[in-house]
């Protein structure tokens, strides 16, 4: 389970961090708006639960938190100093699940986390979408689209690139991903052809492809999406 922490105070910051991992939650740490949203933009899949801080140097909870649920479904959780509370029915109203005023009892948040992921989890539809930047793949329907229009994929390109989505962050080599080809289509598919295939799909989903930012290039690796 991994949660996206945003707080300026770096203290309270690693503290919070310290005690949720002892919960044996994942924490990805940010000290300002601009990092949580570099995250938020590059890495939503990743995600399970967001706790803003209110108050950000450069920007607010408020901004965070519109801009994950136009994203993703997933439970946001205020920080609010006790003269912010009155505003905090605002954050409630853009989508916020709950908010917990400072100074707060870690006991207290852990069990406010746990209640709003159980509530997610009893409501929540199987996922039928992976979004990666511009890019989403239906896989109900076994569809790719590009800033909502769909981009026509082969039945082994868009296999290739499922396995990708599958993995995000995580550097493939040419062999794991020959591997996982041939275990799903039965098909020989050798070294040259993972070259031509990826290159299509660098044609076909890539702003630039001759300077791809979606399928990365990990020198003397492999091959990466996101992360």
């Amino acid at each position: 389970m991994k949660i996206l922490l945003v707080e300026d105070d770096r203290t309270i910051a690693s503290g919070l961090e310290y005690s949720l991992n002892q919960e044996d939650y994942e924490t990805v740490l940010c000290h300002n708006a601009a990092s949580a949203t570099e995250v938020i933009q590059n890495n939503m899949n990743e995600i399970d639960l967001c706790l803003f801080d209110l108050s950000l140097p450069d920007g607010s909870g408020y901004d965070l938190c519109e801009f994950v649920k136009k994203r993703r479904d997933i439970p946001v959780i205020f920080l609010t100093a006790f003269d912010d509370e009155v505003n905090v029915v605002m954050g409630l109203d853009m989508g916020a699940d709950d908010y917990i005023t400072k100074p707060f009892r870690i006991r207290e948040l852990i069990s406010r986390i746990k209640t709003v992921l159980r509530r997610y989890h009893r409501h929540s539809e199987p996922k039928n979408t992976i979004e990666i930047q511009s890019i989403q793949i239906n896989t109900l329907e076994g569809k790719v689209y590009k800033n909502g229009r769909e981009v026509l994929l082969t039945a082994l390109e868009y296999r290739l690139f499922l396995i990708f989505a599958n993995h995000i962050g995580q550097v493939l080599t040419r062999a794991q991903l020959l591997d996982r080809i041939w275990d799903v289509a039965g098909d020989f598919v050798n070294d040259n052809t993972l070259t031509v295939y990826i290159k299509r799909l660098r044609e076909k989903l890539e702003d630039d492809p001759q300077h791809p930012t979606l399928i990365k290039t990990v020198r003397g690796m492999g091959y990466k999406v996101g992360g």
